[in-house]
């Protein structure tokens, strides 16, 4: 029997273990969920057709967590990704092979020597963005490549949102995975991507300004803001003199615009606490980012400020946030990003019978036989429910099927690894195709 460790039982977990034990007997594994929170994990293993083992671990003890690691053949860490660091290190000294959905750590492509001399395999950005982005686009550029064309432009976005007959709200947004990512999303360093051979670099106070209309079969319109980093997929892709390159996230028509109104206010800021007291209002909370001097309307005082119509659409949305109103905020001594992330998870929440959609659309352009054309590749998956969510099965099933793989023997590629290979692509994308996971492609004149 090989054993499987998972850490982790987040909001992206559930499909990955109903996956994991549904297949536990036939593929001789058995599986051990380690989170701090029982009651979730039990939650997720219930029901499910083999048996999971359940143990309580808060994965920042680093003692604990080491003697779970060392009796298991392979780890998944679906741990927050400041988190992975410390699992890669204890997996390369006890000599375990590792999966994770998120993006390569910088810190740990320093460590793919030492992972490749000890026949180790780190299989990283297997989830949906990154993951099923990377493998979809590979199949479809390497396949472009076989034909001798030459690639002008690549595009592509990808959106966890809310299923139409789910949204209710006028954000049309509800959370599938974790809050504080949503919250945070595109702080950091400056977008970067590269458009007509132009370099394009986007600051935070710009990016939610800067969108892109993106239009999906089906399913209509929506804003596209930039990635953090688009330009490093150049050479990973292996197209790095492509003119044109940029990876983007998805929200709904508006989102952005009243989303961007928080960024300028100051409320999605992480550096600093608030003195604030628990009783405080919304009102106070929103007042602590005005300048003085503007007046007893606070409606009136944030729209002037921002440069926002009164009765606009985001203004509309920031009141049915309740932020104008007299709800105490609830907690004291958090930054401002943390205190508007308790009000998102009471509004934004994705009821019991509530369904998410994940979408993703790629535009390949390029030229064969001086004749240029496009591809363009779209996939849309409704969740079936709010625990198997569209985000779960989109982040865990490609990990599960990665796990099966690499126990198996499959994968023969040791070190730090992306599913950027044939090998590993085409299996996990034929078997998401039969589970329902698939692309459909269209070819059209440029």
């Amino acid at each position: 029997m090989r054993s499987i460790l998972l850490l982790g039982a987040g909001r992206s977990a559930s499909s990955l273990i109903e996956y994991l034990l549904k297949h536990a007997a036939q593929q001789q594994w058995t599986l051990t969920v380690a989170e701090r929170d029982l009651a979730q994990a039990r939650k997720l293993v219930q029901g499910g057709e083999g048996a999971a083992h359940v143990v309580e671990l808060d994965a920042a003890q680093a003692e604990a967590r080491a003697a779970l690691i060392a009796g298991h053949d392979l780890v998944i860490s679906m741990l927050p990704a400041f988190m992975h660091m410390d699992v890669l290190r204890d997996c390369l000294r006890l000599r375990k092979h590792v999966i994770t959905p998120s993006y390569v750590p910088d810190a740990l492509w320093p460590m793919d020597a030492e992972f490749k001399q000890a026949g180790l395999t780190v299989l990283n950005e297997m989830g949906a963005d990154p993951g099923i982005d990377h493998m979809s686009a590979m199949r479809i550029l390497d396949g472009l490549r076989a034909k001798g064309a030459r690639m002008e432009a690549f595009e592509s976005y990808c959106g966890g949102l809310v299923a139409p007959e789910s949204d209710d709200n006028p954000w049309g947004y509800k959370f599938s995975w974790n809050p504080r990512n949503v919250v945070l999303a595109g702080q950091g360093p400056a977008a970067r991507y590269i458009h007509h051979g132009q370099l394009k670099y986007i600051p935070y106070h710009q990016l939610f300004r800067r969108t892109t209309r993106v239009a999906l079969p089906g399913l209509g319109a929506f804003d596209g803001y930039a990635n953090r980093d688009s330009l490093k997929y150049r050479g990973i892709y292996g197209i790095a003199d492509i003119p044109t390159m940029l990876r983007g996230t998805l929200r709904k028509e508006g989102y952005c615009e009243a989303w961007d109104a928080l960024v300028q206010l100051g409320c999605t800021e992480d550096g600093f606490n608030l003195e604030l007291p628990a009783e405080a209002t919304w009102t106070d909370y929103l007042c602590a980012f005005l300048p003085e001097g503007g007046g007893t309307d606070v409606r009136l005082a944030t729209a002037k400020y921002l440069g926002l119509e009164p009765t606009g659409r985001a203004m509309k949305k920031l009141e049915w946030l309740g932020l104008f109103g007299t709800g105490a905020i609830g907690q004291a001594g958090l930054t401002p990003a943390a205190t508007l992330q308790r009000l998102l998870e009471s509004k934004w929440v994705l009821g019991p019978g509530d369904k998410d959609l994940l979408v993703m659309w790629h535009r390949f352009r390029y030229t064969v036989e001086n004749c240029t054309r496009e591809i363009h590749a779209s996939l849309s998956v409704i969740g079936r429910d709010s625990i198997h969510t569209a985000m779960a099965q989109c982040v865990g099933l490609p990990i599960g099927i990665g796990a099966k793989l690499l126990l198996n023997g499959q994968v023969r590629q040791h070190g730090v690894l992306l599913p950027l290979a044939p090998g590993l692509y085409n299996p996990i994308l034929d078997e998401l195709a039969e589970l329902g996971i698939a692309f459909r492609e269209q070819e059209v004149e440029a």
